[in-house]
């Protein structure tokens, strides 16, 4: 262990080793940061933009009363040949075109169908449309659990970058309020670039925290570790409302693979269905579904499913974007009677928690002014970041990193190394890289005489390597 260890000299970490560590954070995390930062900007208006989409399929000219929704769903089904329903979203005007969700060779599709006269109006697969793929690019990079696991390791990171940052701009005996709580704006230089940086990083800082500790269940590596955490505690659901990784999102009908759905209209004969779609369910329930479910006025978007295989009830979710608004219901197939209703207030505590920080994150648990708020956080992190690396590119002398001089004494040192050891535990994928990272830097590169230079180890050189016994 004393070849790994760095010099006792002095108390580690000193102020040069957080600016290092700091300074790591931020050049892995600020490309994420940006990209993040610019996608998550985007999704916070999902429901507007999809709206905006839709427009068209809902301003339909109506001069009739619309079909029976089994109808609907089985001219749907026959526009897609070969494909299984899913669901169906109810109206939310009687201008709104059927919107009815189906499943080709395990892809889902959304076909929007006319309400009076069955007339195909559209139909695109779930996973281009613009949100999806905005979501894809915001959780996992559209590289699949691979990205996953990179955003959650620029999550983990940019928390050591705010507390190596807070632990920096405490304040040392500076007069007044200006470069700690407000940017001195009529300086110029180094000094305008680093109040940017530091009061910008200082004022968004706990919604940045909340914004990562929020998002962190989406993640593979570290939403699988939840789970795992929960079934040992006992806290664990049969179904939990949020997605890990690059599953299909709750409520889009990936659980109820299996089914054959069965109306006057079909041509395929049950004698040619093979073991595996003897589970039949008729169209027309959803008639009776539809009829219980509209007057309970459940905040849109409304899904009715086909119960799950092993199952018989029937179900109708509220799929809201505001998740402590959602509701779920479970429905007899023969008289469309609620059999169960699970409020949001019904889930267990950790997933009202959960749910209720998604609803934030996603800017729509208080409506606009939520929204506003996400926009600038996500404006304050662009400006930070960019700020951030004017700032260093400014101050870095040739042949080294730009590490500054130790001349500011140790302060916190122990709060910040119990800091880091925390977040070791409660995000192990962080733990591993932070473990891997410091042996690189004391193990190997402090051995190198002009790494170590470039790098500012000059009090991280292990005894060794410097000939002491």
């Amino acid at each position: 262990m004393i070849v790994l260890l760095a010099s006792v000299e002095r108390r580690w970490p000193d102020y040069r080793a957080v600016w290092r560590w700091h300074l790591y954070a931020g050049l892995y995390c600020i490309p994420f940061i940006l990209l993040l930062s610019a996608s998550g900007m985007i999704y916070l208006f999902k429901s507007e933009i999809e709206a905006w989409q839709d427009r068209p399929y809902d301003q339909l000219q109506r001069h009739q009363q619309a079909v029976p929704a089994s109808e609907q769903i089985a001219a749907a089904v026959a526009a897609v040949p070969g494909s299984r329903w899913k669901g169906y979203e109810l109206p939310v005007s009687e201008q709104s075109a059927a919107r009815v969700l189906v499943s080709l060779q395990g892809q889902g599709i959304r076909v929007y169908v006319h309400p009076e006269t069955l007339e195909i109006l559209h139909q695109v697969p779930e996973e281009v449309r613009l949100m999806r793929i905005v979501r894809r690019l915001h959780g996992e990079l559209l590289l699949g659990p691979n990205g996953s696991y990179l955003v959650e390791l620029a999550a983990c990171w940019t928390l050591v970058m705010i507390l190596t940052g807070l632990y920096l701009w405490w304040p040392r005996n500076l007069p007044g309020w200006g470069g700690i709580l407000y940017p001195r704006v009529r300086h110029s230089g180094k000094i305008f670039w680093r109040d940017m940086h530091s009061v910008t990083g200082i004022w968004i800082s706990t919604l940045v925290i909340f914004l990562i500790v929020s998002g962190l269940p989406w993640s593979k590596f570290w939403g699988e570790y939840f789970k795992t955490l929960r079934t040992l505690t006992h806290t664990a659901v049969a179904r939990q409302d949020w997605s890990t990784g690059n599953e299909t999102p709750r409520g889009e009908h990936s659980s109820h693979e299996g089914h054959q759905v069965s109306s006057g209209r079909e041509s395929l004969s049950r004698s040619s269905r093979t073991a595996s779609e003897s589970s039949v369910v008729d169209y027309t329930t959803v008639d009776r579904i539809a009829a219980t479910v509209i007057p309970l006025k459940l905040p849109a978007p409304v899904i009715i499913e086909p119960p799950a295989q092993g199952e018989t009830t029937w179900s109708a979710k509220s799929m809201t974007a505001n998740r402590p608004q959602r509701v779920t219901l479970q429905l007899d197939a023969t008289s469309g009677a609620v059999v169960s209703r699970e409020n949001f207030r019904d889930r267990h505590l950790v997933d009202r928690i959960v749910g209720t920080g998604i609803a934030l994150h996603e800017g729509q648990l208080f409506g606009w002014p939520n929204q506003a708020l996400g926009v600038l956080t996500a404006l304050g992190l662009l400006v930070m970041s960019l700020s951030g690396l004017v700032l260093w590119w400014r101050r870095r002398h040739p042949g080294e990193l730009g590490a500054p001089p130790a001349g500011h004494p140790a302060r916190f040192s122990m709060m910040l190394t119990l800091s880091l050891l925390c977040l070791a535990i409660f995000m192990p994928l962080f733990g591993a890289t932070l473990v891997g990272v410091l042996l690189l830097e004391w193990g190997l590169l402090s051995r190198i005489p002009g790494v170590r230079t470039w790098l500012g180890l000059r009090g991280c050189v292990p005894r060794q390597a410097r000939g002491e016994a």
